[in-house]
């Protein structure tokens, strides 16, 4: 039965290979407007054009506020969403289907109950969000500022997929799933003392080489510090040395190896 499926799967992607191909000049453009995709080898590059061939199949686009999504958009998202599960699969995606792309950042009202029970509102400005089990929200103005964007290690679309590969275990913790409980101690021996040397960093008011708002939280701190393992490896690996060796073992990917960084 399992042969029979996945001759059955390689058939189905075979045929939307072939008929929803990524034409060269758009996945061209794609890499010259985001060099830290360009500046991964030929081989990722093939496998993650042929990924991201995959998610454009698989995931629903729309546009909110009027924002028409064109084919160059949704190129540009699919391959960097594509990028942390390149070594993965992209059956880490499978929980949802849609990707919800707004003009800009969005205002978005919260309520929350405190340990009293008193309940606070307030609102919060967000450039994306992932919802467990629903769809991904982007601002077009920070997928569309990636390239430039990069060398500060912030990069919207890849925290917020991996937000979902932090999800995928039913709770967002700043640990995605893991094989065995000594590979989960070992990502808490690590990221840990990472985030807890970070915040007190931020509390000091010092300058840090990633974003202040990972402190907010581990499930924060998590998808911030893979933005930058991605899109700004060498500079990670520097600051991070530790955190660059736990994230080259859980995404299978060595991204400071490249002549970008």
């Amino acid at each position: 039965m399992g042969g029979w499926w996945q001759r059955w799967r390689s058939w189905q992607e075979a045929r939307v290979l072939a008929r929803r191909a990524i034409p060269d000049a758009l996945w061209a453009r794609t890499l010259e407007r985001f060099p830290f995709l360009a500046a991964r080898s030929a081989e990722d590059l093939t496998a993650l054009r042929r990924m991201a061939t995959l998610f454009l199949d698989r995931k629903e686009f729309s546009g909110a506020n009027g924002l028409v999504v064109t084919d160059d958009m949704a190129v540009a998202i699919a391959a960097q969403a594509c990028l942390p599960v390149l070594h993965l699969g992209l059956q880490a995606y499978d929980d949802f289907v849609g990707i919800v792309v707004h003009p800009a950042e969005v205002l978005a009202r919260r309520v929350v109950t405190d340990e009293d029970g008193v309940v606070h509102h307030y609102d919060e400005v967000l450039a994306g969000e992932a919802m467990e089990g629903g769809p991904v929200m982007l601002s077009w103005a920070d997928v569309s500022e990636a390239g430039e964007l990069a060398q500060w290690g912030y990069n919207v679309v890849i925290h917020e997929f991996v937000h979902k590969l932090d999800m995928a275990d039913g709770q967002a913790d700043g640990m995605p799933p893991l094989p065995d409980r000594a590979s989960r101690q070992q990502w808490r021996s690590v990221i840990e003392p990472a985030f807890e040397a970070f915040c007190r960093e931020v509390d000091l008011g010092l300058d840090t080489f990633l974003d202040p708002y990972g402190g907010e939280a581990l499930e924060e701190f998590f998808p911030v510090a893979a933005e930058a393992f991605f899109v700004a490896p060498q500079a990670f690996k520097l600051h991070h040395p530790e955190l660059y060796t736990l994230f080259g073992g859980y995404f299978r990917q060595d991204p400071a190896a490249g002549p970008m960084g």
